[in-house]
């Protein structure tokens, strides 16, 4: 269980620190066009979505450095609890736009998140 928590960890890391930096370093406008599915930026300014960025990039940090230096692992899976809670506001924000077949891809990475924070929490703690 382990393995399929750090590949799942691993993987989700990626994809949201790509998407944080892309988030953080292009401009509202560029961001929107690079993909058909950022419409949601529409209801959000600039400063809103570097917000998002910065929570989505500090929660991947949350999620891989605290058991990979073994200093508080406890935040990895409390990071993974914090992302979930980012996706629960971005399937509201779908729902909203009522966009939803990009809110069933947001729930698959809310049920994501509380996979990792459960197999953490319960299933395979770091340290044991």
């Amino acid at each position: 269980m382990n393995i399929a928590l750090w590949i799942i960890t691993g993987l989700l890391a990626a994809a949201f620190g790509a998407g944080g930096v892309s988030q953080l370093v292009l401009t509202r406008e560029r961001y929107r066009s690079i993909a058909a599915s950022q419409h949601w930026v529409d209801d959000f300014d600039a400063g809103h979505i570097k917000a998002i960025a910065t929570i989505k990039l500090v929660g991947v940090v949350g999620l891989i450095v605290p058991p990979l230096v073994g200093i508080a692992p406890i935040l990895s899976p409390i990071a993974a609890c914090g992302l979930a809670l980012l996706m629960a506001g971005a399937a509201t924000t779908r729902f909203r736009r009522s966009e939803w077949a990009l809110m069933a891809g947001d729930i698959a990475f809310l049920l994501l998140f509380v996979f990792v924070a459960w197999g953490r929490f319960a299933l395979a703690p770091y340290g044991e």
